[in-house]
């Protein structure tokens, strides 16, 4: 058995196979700034399933999201309509949303992809991979170079966790209302009715 499957094992359960480690990395974290750029992945195993190379232009970084509904304080002043709808219904994964922050603060990178780290009561933790779009090392990599001409990813939903939330794991019976989008699919069928 080769060094990355003992990896993926021991993170099959981490709580139990880290025991103590576990709980003193979350106590860390938490401490720690909500996007925080890394030397080297966590868990390298799945690192480099998803496409980390450890040369220059790849840039690692763990990125906190807080768990919970997504819920808007209460106001209490204005009896309006909209001041009710309290409950905000975002159609994302936490994931998805990682990546979006964690893009946004590295505005010179692309995320390339992202995995799951650790929880606790408050939090999620996902290291997200960024690619340096204009980085020559990366301009000369034929197998990622494709990603300088792609821009705004995990804006658009196209990295792995974006298409999972998007519905896009999906083929045939069950999926005919995701593709395109599922705007696209609600334009054409009210356009239809309209008619």
């Amino acid at each position: 058995m080769g060094m990355y499957k003992y990896i993926k094992n021991l993170w099959k359960k981490p709580k139990e196979n880290l025991g103590e480690i576990w709980s003193q990395r979350l106590i860390q974290w938490r401490k720690e700034p909500v996007t925080l750029r890394i030397e080297r992945p966590t868990r390298l195993d799945k690192a480099r399933s998803l496409g980390y190379k450890a040369k220059p232009g790849f840039v690692v970084v763990r990125q906190r999201v807080s768990r919970g509904g997504r819920q808007r304080p209460q106001i209490r002043a204005g009896r309006r309509s909209k001041h009710f709808g309290r409950r905000k219904i975002v159609d994302k994964n936490y994931q998805w949303v990682a990546e979006e922050r964690a893009s946004k603060r590295y505005v010179n990178c692309e995320a390339l992809n992202s995995y799951y780290v650790g929880k606790d009561g408050l939090h999620y933790w996902y290291e997200v991979i960024l690619v340096d779009r204009k980085h020559p090392q990366i301009l000369a990599d034929k197998n990622i170079a494709w990603i300088s001409e792609k821009k705004g990813r995990a804006e658009r939903g196209l990295t792995s966790a974006g298409r999972k939330s998007r519905g896009l794991r999906k083929k045939g019976k069950g999926a005919e209302k995701l593709r395109p989008s599922r705007t696209a699919n609600w334009k054409r069928r009210r356009d239809l009715l309209r008619k």
